[in-house]
């Protein structure tokens, strides 16, 4: 009365293999559990799933312990009677119990999983029978080949290939073969001509740009300082710093401070990236901590430590013995005014009612005046262009002396000799033709254009009209006369001149000298909105917008404002003292020449 228990196992190259064991006993238990007799290592499996017990003879009974049945040559029961002369399978989970008659009284039970069964055998067979498995090499050594194929078309013919060009190349027809996938992306659409010549930047194999490859094209870039200065106005890395720079100079990277450590290449096939924000604020966050003769004021992010602006302000430019003003940085907290030479009261001229209103209207220019009516963008589109006398002014402010055969005859704008021998030469017969038109018509005009007005000179009375040239010349330099109105005039013996004097007068394109602005980008912006124009009574008045102006757009580089902006959108890194402030060349915040 014994169960003869094989446990059957098969290896990778299906060799079967048998481990059996005897139990002498009438009855044994077949589960999950690690005291059954039978132990199927099964999660489909109970503890305790079946009770196998010997009736009479080779006559066995199965039945269920739990509520999980099984199978009995594929029917599923809960409980059966086996003849083990005739045999029969059970089915639990993943295994297969195969019940045979054995030598004497013995009962024979197979064990074996499903998944190592004759069925899973005979597929793989087939694969083998259909497919090119056989035919191929083996894993290891495919991995091995194409390792191998890697290293010799990436590796050995760029190298090979590099090492064999000839040493002078002046046609510059040699390129390396085989190089394209060590490239990391395109080059930036300034450096477009050099694709595909890599040896043009990476002059030594292994090794990273140097500043001389970058010099042989950029021959006029201006240093940003000079190097001592700069080597002490950089902060010292720390720990972690220092062990980078180590780790960058074994692999060949060039120190800092190099060409390299700010314009990034292999970016894209569109503008050069612009300079991260960090590369600045590394010597500029706290520059006064190294630098104490600074004038500069430390600078870290724009939206959050970013100086007040500080633009060039015309100084002394109603000096007569000075024709050429000075400039001055003045920050804009102390509400600088611009001592020009020029009268002007922006109020008056865009007021939306009073005389000048009127005049717009009946000359066609709208309701009112607006900036544009003057100011005029320069060809490029970033600056505007000075205010030109005959272009922008004399639509309203005639010089018109007389009119012969359909022909107006103008006094000459600018010129205080040429307007006095004008004058003269008008008065010099005995009477004159008529009386000069400078000074207007007969009937009275209202407001701003009454006798003693600001434009009396132009419309004045009858009665102020002058006889003789001494007079009409010292009426148009005087109060109320069309120079004096507008211009700083001197009378003659002033400055030791002998004749009557006018301040020139200088018209600034530019203000902000070490920073960039173009006036292109805000085209959706009223004039308004940064120039608080229509509220300014003279034009010393410097109507410049802050900073906290700037600020309810521009923020800092990883700001969440509506236009994120690092150092690099409005300074240059290469300007230099006197650089032509021109676009030329400007790409994503920078500019060849200066920013």
């Amino acid at each position: 009365m014994s169960f003869l228990i094989r446990l059957v196992s098969h290896t990778a190259d299906e060799r079967e293999i048998v481990r059996a064991s005897r139990i002498e006993k009438p009855q044994i238990s077949v589960g999950r559990a690690g005291g059954s007799d039978v132990h199927l290592t099964d999660l489909a499996v109970l503890p305790y799933h079946v009770c196998i017990e010997r009736l009479s003879g080779r006559t066995l009974s199965v039945r269920a312990v739990g509520t999980l049945g099984f199978r009995v040559d594929g029917k599923p029961v809960m409980r059966a009677e086996i003849d083990a002369d005739t045999g029969a399978e059970l089915r639990l989970g993943a295994h297969r119990i195969t019940i045979t008659a054995g030598d004497g009284d013995e009962i024979v039970l197979s064990v074996q999983r499903v998944e190592a069964l004759s069925e899973a055998t005979i597929e793989r067979d087939e694969q083998r029978a259909f497919s090119l498995a056989g035919k191929l090499p083996g894993r290891r050594l495919t991995a091995w080949g194409l390792l191998l194929a890697i290293l010799v078309g990436f590796l050995a013919v760029p190298i090979i290939s590099y090492a064999s060009r000839p040493a002078i190349d002046t046609r510059n027809i040699h390129t390396v073969k085989g190089d394209a996938p060590w490239s990391s992306g395109p080059l930036s659409r300034a450096h477009h001509a050099l694709e595909g010549k890599c040896e043009s930047c990476h002059e030594k194999a292994f090794v990273s740009v140097r500043d001389s490859a970058c010099q042989t094209c950029h021959t006029r870039i201006h240093d940003h300082a000079s190097a001592p200065r700069i080597a002490m106005a950089r902060a010292e890395p720390g720990l972690g710093g220092k062990l980078l720079d180590r780790v960058a100079a074994a692999f060949g990277k060039p120190p800092a401070g190099a060409c390299v450590d700010c314009h990034s290449e292999h970016e894209g096939a569109g503008p050069m990236q612009p300079t991260a924000q960090a590369f600045c604020t590394d010597c500029h966050g706290s520059l006064r901590e190294r630098l104490a003769d600074t004038a500069l004021g430390d600078a870290a992010d724009f939206g959050t430590a970013h100086p007040q602006f500080r633009p060039a302000v015309m100084k002394g430019g109603a000096d007569f013995a000075y024709p050429l003003p000075r400039f001055e940085r003045v920050s804009l907290d102390a509400r600088p005014n611009e001592e020009g030479a020029l009268k002007f009261p922006h109020d008056v001229h865009l007021a939306k009612a009073g005389g000048v209103a009127r005049m717009a209207r009946r000359s066609g220019q709208g309701d009112a005046l607006v900036c544009a009516d003057c100011h005029r963008t320069s060809a490029d589109g970033v600056r505007f262009e000075p205010v030109e006398m005959e272009r922008d002014c004399q639509s309203c402010h005639s010089l018109a002396l007389e009119t012969i055969g359909g022909t107006v005859r103008t006094l000459r704008h600018g010129d205080p000799a040429q307007v006095t021998a004008d004058l003269t030469a008008y008065y010099r017969s005995t009477p004159p033709a008529r009386p000069a038109q400078l000074e207007g018509a007969v009937r009275r005009r209202p407001g701003l254009y009454a006798q003693g007005q600001v434009y009396a000179a132009y419309f004045g009375e009858v009665s102020r009209r002058p006889a003789r040239a001494d007079d009409a010349v010292r009426a148009v330099f005087s109060p109320g006369g069309a120079c004096y109105d507008c211009h700083i005039v001197a009378p003659p013996g002033a400055n030791g001149k002998t004749g009557w004097q006018i301040a020139p007068v200088h018209q600034p394109m530019r203000y902000m000298m070490k920073g960039w602005f173009d006036h292109r980008a805000h085209s959706t912006q009223t004039c308004e909105s940064c120039h608080a124009a229509p509220a300014s009574k003279r034009s010393g008045d410097l109507l410049l917008p802050g900073i906290a102006t700037c600020r309810t757009c521009h923020g800092g580089e990883k700001a969440r404002a509506p236009v994120p902006s690092s150092c690099a959108l409005c300074h240059s890194y290469h300007a230099a003292q006197g650089a032509p402030w021109s676009p030329s060349g400007r790409v994503a915040g920078r500019t060849d020449e200066g920013g």
